[in-house]
């Protein structure tokens, strides 16, 4: 439940100053709709879009064979297109931001999108390792490292069951080993 927390306020954050970025650079009027936005646009990033995605890679994939290594990342920067521009039409028809002009209002946004997904997939374990930190520390608990598990110092029985995982023998069966060795 905590990592789904994390990553949905990691994420939120991210996609409101994209929201904030799209408001400043084209025509589409964000303003204070850019929070209800960025939740709007982070549910259907998390829920919708893999769906959408896997939905189209299916379609896709029909004519996979008759294509060129070109055209497959040509078809793949499309459809990737196609799903932000997707993303972008519901968040606009869900929430509070207004788009005038076809080719800045409707175009351009979801462009701007794709570039900040792609931002966002190259930084996520960092932003999401810092916001699962921030939130430990809010919560007054442990912050726990991006694998899940809490930081701690290993006691001699860790390291002693990890030896043992390496090369499965337990420390009585080592020292026996050891003692064959030398006589």
């Amino acid at each position: 439940m905590k990592k789904c927390i994390v990553r949905f306020v990691s994420l939120l954050v991210f996609n409101v100053v994209v929201l904030l970025l799209i408001g400043f650079l084209t025509p589409a009027r964000v303003g204070w709709a850019a929070l209800w936005a960025g939740i709007v646009m982070t549910a259907l990033v998390i829920w919708v879009k893999p769906l959408i995605a896997k939905w189209f890679a299916s379609m896709a994939a029909k004519s996979a064979g008759g294509r060129t290594k070109l055209g497959e990342k040509l078809v793949e920067f499309l459809l990737a297109l196609a799903i932000a521009f997707i993303v972008w039409i519901l968040t606009v028809v869900l929430s509070g931001v207004t788009v005038s002009g076809w080719f800045w209002g409707y175009i351009l946004p979801p462009v701007i999108l794709l570039i900040g997904w792609a931002i966002y997939d190259a930084i996520d374990d960092k932003v999401e390792a810092r916001a699962d930190a921030l939130y430990g520390r809010a919560t007054g608990g442990r912050a726990t490292s991006a694998t899940g598990a809490s930081p701690s110092v290993p006691s001699p029985q860790t390291d002693a069951a990890r030896r043992e995982l390496q090369d499965g023998l337990t420390e009585e069966q080592r020292r026996m080993l050891d003692d064959l060795g030398k006589g």
